[in-house]
């Protein structure tokens, strides 16, 4: 329930700059929601590079946790884990980096779900793979689906955020089915 208040927060706030915008701002807000790495600029790109790479060697710092956490809490506790705040910091960490790259790129959905479950498959629910994993398989996709995108409908440009929920929204819902089923 949180989520869906943040969310109404956040359309609330995207109308609010819709209606102030003048045609070209409500244009660039447009291209925003759909995704794109059309805009990157070096300068972004850097920025960018550095706080994922921050909040990648964060992340890394928690995964004995996380993998404990995996466990149970109760059982990660009998650890000594301090299991809430090693949550809250997990939560920080990836609202760190994600917020970093859709600052930069827009929305681009599906691949921070599709890809750490493809990892997860692959290489089992050690957090000191799939965190590392996640990461590098999810720019792969981003990068792939970015030139399908520039290539796909020539001489304009798919947004990305299209492409990707095209493609992701069915897979995911492919993926569940197939969890579902073996419980």
């Amino acid at each position: 329930l949180a989520g869906v208040a943040v969310n109404a927060l956040a359309l609330a706030g995207l109308g609010y700059l819709s209606f102030i915008s003048t045609d070209e701002q409500l244009r660039n807000l447009q291209m925003w929601l759909l995704g794109s790495l059309g805009g990157a600029r070096w300068s972004a790109v850097l920025l960018v590079s550095a706080v994922v790479a921050a909040a990648c060697a964060l992340g890394l710092a928690l995964a004995r946790a996380l993998n404990a956490i995996a466990l149970g809490e109760a059982q990660a506790a009998l650890l000594g884990v301090p299991v809430e705040r090693t949550k809250r910091r997990a939560v920080l960490v990836a609202a760190l980096a994600v917020g970093a790259v859709t600052a930069a790129s827009g929305i681009i959905g599906f691949i921070g779900l599709v890809a750490p479950h493809w990892v997860r498959l692959v290489a089992g629910p050690d957090h000191r793979v799939v965190l590392p994993g996640s990461a590098l398989l999810g720019a792969a996709l981003v990068l792939a689906a970015d030139a399908v995108a520039r290539t796909l409908v020539k001489p304009a440009e798919l947004p990305l955020g299209v492409l990707t929920a095209c493609i992701g929204g069915p897979l995911f819902l492919l993926m569940l089915r197939q969890l579902r089923s073996k419980v």
